[in-house]
């Protein structure tokens, strides 16, 4: 699940909260804008995951998950740095993710995508299948 260029860590003190700021805040198009106060916010209120380059120990890839840790959990803010996409970083993220999402034997995971669906087929997400009992509230103004 990792190799020698690259580690996965789930240690939250293991994350670097300026740069993930920075990815998602400048360059993922579902958190452009997103506020530092925000961001921070949701870590901490959240499972967190990285990829790091073994060499230099840079920060090159995210995901966190927000889980009730018994029935449900929503995978979110998934971004691999655009310098090592293509490298497997991102397969090497999801195959750490997954294998500690498994071990908690939940029910449903969820996540949504723009762009992403095929890497996340090969872990077995699928489209809703009753779309239609699915629902969501979200703000007037919605914060990223």
């Amino acid at each position: 699940m990792t190799n020698a260029s690259y580690r996965f860590s789930a240690r939250a003190g293991d994350m670097d909260r300026e740069q993930i700021h920075a990815w998602l805040s400048r360059e993922a198009y579902w958190a452009t804008g997103r506020p530092r106060a925000l961001q921070d916010a949701a870590i901490d209120a959240s499972t967190n995951f990285g990829m790091f380059d073994s060499a230099s120990g840079r920060q090159v890839a995210y995901a966190r998950v927000v889980t009730d840790s018994v029935t449900f959990a929503w995978l979110c803010d998934v971004f691999v740095d655009p310098k090592v996409r293509g490298h497997g970083v991102g397969v090497a993220l999801m195959e750490n993710v997954c294998a500690l999402l498994d071990d908690l034997h939940l029910k449903r995971v969820v996540l949504s995508t723009g762009d992403a669906h095929g890497l996340y087929e090969k872990f077995g997400f699928e489209p809703l299948a009753q779309p239609e009992k699915w629902m969501a509230r979200t703000a007037a103004t919605p914060e990223t």
